[in-house]
């Protein structure tokens, strides 16, 4: 059986991108590789919003290059932003890419898979291949759209494609397009799948997803999300990710009247500068954003709120960073993505003069102290309480523990309890679990108990015969 590996960089809308490209594989008769070296076919998803990711996704390329020294036959195949922003310099600089799809081509890609299936042939590999192909193993990288026991618990539907916003830092308009929505109809059917699937919990993904609208009826993000919450046996919904702009009274007060909901809304700032926004292009001002907060808190008051910021912006000022490090220091956050601001070729702010490197490096040490402290104090709250979270697996670091997330999105590690069976875990995988300890990470603690649906009361597990807490 032909393989295929698939590796994705950047955002969620990548994630469910390249979860469609892996089943479209599987319909043509693709195995899912966990390993770039057992697969026929290597498909990098590339992203374009920071310049590390694609610099990563260049030196990826090259990396694999020794594969396909090693076999001739292997394919690699590169998608997603950067394949659209960069298709003809990247047959440049990486001739030995086989294809490069576009964001739009997702169905065109599906199909070249299918096309390429027969002809690919299984080999078995000579000691000198074997030797060639080690050569990758020390750089890195983990493959996406593995199937294990849990990973048909959360699933993700694409909602909404591309941006109309043209932020100054942003290239996403310019390699996805302007908005394009998706009609009611199609998104419903395909969250039905899932939920027949097993999925306990759906991800409604969108590039600016609360500026969806239904192309024929106009219906918004808010009558979407209650549509979705009336699906019989729907359990959790939660989306990603939204623009402040587009939540209106409105929306915000549906959202209040959906049980189904996470309790975890991400509101990206940006910057807590009225100049810096206005620079940005981000279409609100902090008054503004300050007026959605108090929004989310009158009809979500137990919702946590989440962000992104950026530090060093052409043209940041000492005023405009402590204008942004003085909101952080309010506690609105219970966490954020925080980055250093990178030049984006194709971008208005890649012209600008730019903040020197060593200012904006000491600024985003100072924002970062000051959102771990908020972080860490959100988690020490959840100390003594019982929280339900939904499993992931073994954790990643020590497999005698297990992985969850909350409904508000914080990472919960447990050692394994006595009774642990993937099986059982699987059909019962909502865990309570009694939090012990807090850190900027997430929090720890033991679990007392699972259930097969969220609404279910929770059967007693028999506790770890050690526990390393």
């Amino acid at each position: 059986m032909p393989r295929i590996y698939i590796e994705t960089f950047g955002c969620q809308m990548n994630e469910a991108d390249s979860q469609y490209i892996a089943d479209r594989a599987a319909s043509a008769g693709y195995e899912i590789a966990s390993k770039p070296e057992e697969a026929n076919v290597l498909v990098l998803n590339t992203c374009t919003v920071r310049d590390n990711a694609e610099r990563r996704a260049y030196g990826r390329m090259n990396h694999f290059k020794v594969l396909k020294e090693a076999d001739p036959g292997v394919r690699l195949v590169v998608m997603g932003c950067l394949a659209e922003q960069d298709r003809d310099r990247m047959q440049a600089l990486a001739p030995h890419v086989d294809a490069v799809f576009g964001t739009k081509e997702l169905v065109a890609l599906g199909d070249r898979l299918e096309s390429w299936q027969p002809a690919i042939r299984d080999e078995s590999e000579t000691d000198e291949t074997i030797e060639q192909k080690a050569l990758l193993m020390p750089l890195g990288g983990s493959a996406d759209a593995i199937t294990d026991a849990f990973s048909h618990l959360r699933g993700f539907v694409t909602v909404q494609r591309g941006c109309s916003y043209y932020c100054t830092f942003c290239i996403v308009p310019h390699v996805r397009g302007r908005f394009d929505h998706r009609p009611m109809r199609e998104i419903l059917a395909e969250i039905e799948g899932l939920i027949a699937a097993g999925a306990r919990e759906v991800m409604l993904v969108g590039q600016t997803v609360n500026a969806w609208k239904d192309p024929a009826t106009g219906e918004d993000f808010g009558d979407l999300c209650k549509a979705a919450a009336a699906l019989p046996r729907l359990e959790r919904l939660t989306f990603i990710s939204p623009h402040p702009k587009d939540f209106t009274e409105k929306v915000i007060r549906d959202l209040g009247e959906i049980p189904q909901l996470n309790p975890r809304v991400h509101l990206p700032l940006q910057s807590g500068s009225d100049a810096m926004l206005r620079r940005m292009n981000r279409k609100y001002t902090m008054e503004q954003f300050r007026e959605k907060v108090e929004l989310i808190h009158r009809y979500l008051p137990q919702w946590a709120i989440t962000t992104d910021i950026i530090v060093g912006f052409p043209g940041e000022s000492d005023a405009d960073f402590e204008a942004t490090l003085d909101y952080v220091k309010g506690n609105v956050f219970a966490n954020a993505f925080t980055f250093i601001y990178s030049i984006r070729r194709g971008t208005p702010a890649a012209r600008w003069e730019q903040v020197p490197g060593d200012v904006s490096s000491e600024r985003f040490k100072r924002l970062v102290d000051a959102q771990n402290a908020a972080t860490r104090a959100y988690h020490d709250r959840k100390i003594g309480t019982t929280v339900r979270a939904l499993v992931s697996g073994p954790s990643k670091k020590d497999a005698t523990k297990l992985a969850a997330k909350t409904g508000d999105n914080v990472t919960v590690i447990a050692p394994m309890p006595e009774d642990y069976d993937e099986a059982l875990y699987a059909r019962e995988p909502w865990l309570d679990i009694v939090v012990e300890t807090a850190h900027v990470w997430g929090c720890m603690g033991t679990i007392r108990g699972r259930a097969a649906r969220f609404a279910d009361a929770a059967t007693a597990v028999a506790r770890p015969v050690v526990s390393l807490l």
